[in-house]
């Protein structure tokens, strides 16, 4: 299948009330396990990877095992760039083949923030098919290098999120509500429900325009993930859930075959792990048979 534009995909989801699984993933064992759920679910897929391991194997080398599987995939597959608050950087991940960029100078004032992101939106619209995301407001926790203090949390302001999107020009837009990087504290997250559904109703009221994007999905309880979604939340982003299966899942088959050395084992063990944890989430999100 041809490479896929996030936007166009995520529209789609947004017009018909579903949301699109966003993993994060840190090598390929992870990258073949998320791909070969979401091709068993007939579901479109966004493939992420943050900062740290993308600079650990190289954009190049990423982007080349990505569009190696992403054509040769029966369902649409997007590349992106998850965080990223380096602007040479995005610009660096657009050149080498990735799909959709995330710019986020969430943390640097209003007007700077819409001057970054719009560098990235008028430089990946340049080249021609690269979406990118910005976001307005702080998800508190820990994203890679990205890090957040819960005190320091601010939530996104709807009428700013209005003029941060029509003066960017960004293609998806992660509004800041509540949600959390990492696991959460508590299975009753204090999430602002109405300041998404104003959100929405003010970017995309007439008619989708630009899919929203909802942070932090591990930890959240089913009924929390379906809410979000009915009040637009199109690109549900999954990191920390992967990392514990992935290190947990490893843990214990090296702990129960000491004498054992063969890492090809351990790496199908995680990959049927992992490939659980997907189709978990693709059912949940609504996506199953979407692509």
């Amino acid at each position: 299948m041809p490479i896929a534009n996030a936007k166009d995909m995520l529209l789609k989801a947004t017009e018909e009330k579903y949301a699109v699984g966003a993993f994060n993933v840190t090598n390929l064992i992870q990258l073949k396990a998320v791909v070969e759920a979401a091709i068993a679910k007939s579901a479109p897929l966004i493939i992420q990877a943050s900062v740290a391991p993308s600079k650990f194997l190289g954009p190049k080398v990423i982007a080349a095992i990505y569009k190696t599987i992403a054509e040769s995939a029966p369902i649409p597959i997007c590349l992106h760039l998850d965080h990223c608050n380096d602007v040479e950087f995005c610009k660096t991940c657009a050149d080498a083949g990735y799909t959709n960029i995330m710019i986020d100078a969430s943390k640097q004032d209003f007007a700077e923030n819409i001057r970054q992101t719009k560098e990235i939106c008028d430089y990946c619209h340049e080249i021609g098919t690269i979406s990118v995301e910005g976001e307005l407001g702080t998800v508190s926790g820990i994203e890679d290098q990205v890090k957040v203090a819960e005190d320091e949390a601010q939530l996104c302001d709807p009428e700013q999120a209005l003029e941060f999107v029509d003066q960017t020009e960004v293609d998806i837009f992660a509004p800041a509500i509540g949600t959390a990087h990492g696991v959460y504290k508590t299975k009753d997250p204090k999430l602002d429900f109405d300041r998404l559904k104003k959100i929405a109703n003010l970017i995309n009221g007439s008619q989708p325009r630009v899919p929203l994007v909802i942070h932090g999905g591990t930890g959240l309880q089913p009924d929390v993930v379906k809410r979000l979604i009915s009040l637009g939340g199109s690109k549900f982003n999954v990191s920390t859930d992967l990392k514990h299966t992935l290190i947990d899942t490893t843990y214990d088959y090296i702990s129960s075959h000491r004498n054992e050395y063969n890492p090809g084992k351990i790496d199908a063990v995680v990959k049927e792990a992992i490939k659980g944890r997907i189709e978990y989430w693709i059912e949940l999100l609504g996506c199953a048979g979407k692509a």
